[in-house]
């Protein structure tokens, strides 16, 4: 081997450690980065979300006969946001004693911020207990790699007939009140019975949320979402301790999967949603 030869070889190692120096870094690099985000998702917590369906006012009677105005909307109602684009609903009915109404065709997309929100108003036409129920289309969340379908309902007092506000309107996932869901007070305890299929669902977890009306501003995360689990019945209780919207949303992983945006097979949150208005003395 020459001199010559001896030269270039040595320079060829240098210059190779001084790569292999380089990918060592931007891979150092790449990884500390990747720690960084990663745990930084570690520790932001998922937020809980709720299909919002709430109408102007949860009792009619003589003095106030106009129609029913309502807002629907996915969010984070405690946060007071951020509020999330959705589909129109697949289903939007009103039940009574006397049957089902479908409202869809008097929906209304109602475009905010970038996002859209829905809006529809009922006139009612007899006295009952009327049951407002949506089925959304399904919202893909990235954060939490899954799709999330959230059967919700409110119901109405219709002057003061009291009856069938209990009646099950046969979703998949669904809340049966064991308590008048109406007329309210802060202090009254609410209850109810998670129901899949129809059947009681025990130890199941119930997520409670205030819907913010601006008045509140709550740093400490843990207190945000209330979390309930369920007896062994499948009964929940909670009592709302301020006056306002409350939202109960009972969760359970759904026994399917549907495709993310990526037509990857993913998870599928179901939740059952109910809201209840508590009212000041």
């Amino acid at each position: 081997m020459n001199y010559l030869s001896i030269h270039t070889i040595t320079i060829f190692f240098i210059l190779a450690n001084s790569t292999l120096n380089i990918h060592l870094k931007q891979l150092a690099s790449y990884i500390s980065y990747s720690f960084i985000v990663t745990f930084t998702l570690m520790a932001l917590p998922a937020q809980a979300h709720f299909l919002e369906l709430i109408p102007d006012r949860d009792v009619l009677n003589d003095a106030n006969q106009q129609p029913l105005s309502f807002a629907l909307r996915f969010t984070h109602p405690m946060s007071q946001g951020p509020v999330m684009n959705i589909a129109p609903p697949k289903v939007l009915t009103v039940s009574t004693e006397s049957g089902e109404t479908d409202l869809l065709a008097s929906l209304s997309a109602k475009p905010t911020a970038g996002v859209t929100e829905y809006r529809f108003a009922y006139q009612v036409t007899e006295p009952a207990d009327l049951i407002f129920y949506v089925e959304p289309a399904p919202y893909w969340e990235p954060s939490e790699s899954k799709t999330i379908i959230h059967y919700t309902k409110v119901i109405v007092d219709g002057y003061s007939v009291f009856n069938g506000w209990d009646k099950l309107v046969g979703a998949p996932i669904e809340i049966e009140p064991l308590t008048r869901p109406y007329s309210l007070l802060v202090g009254n305890m609410f209850q109810g019975i998670v129901r899949k299929q129809g059947k009681a669902v025990p130890f199941a977890t119930v997520e409670v949320e205030w819907r913010n009306d601006g008045s509140v501003t709550e740093s400490r995360t843990s207190y945000v979402t209330q979390v309930i689990k369920t007896d062994i019945n499948g009964t929940f209780s909670y009592v709302m301790p301020r006056a306002g919207w409350w939202g109960f949303a009972a969760l359970i992983d759904a026994d399917y999967q549907l495709p993310s945006p990526n037509a990857v097979p993913s998870a599928v949150e179901l939740g059952g949603l109910i809201w209840i208005n508590a009212k000041a003395l």
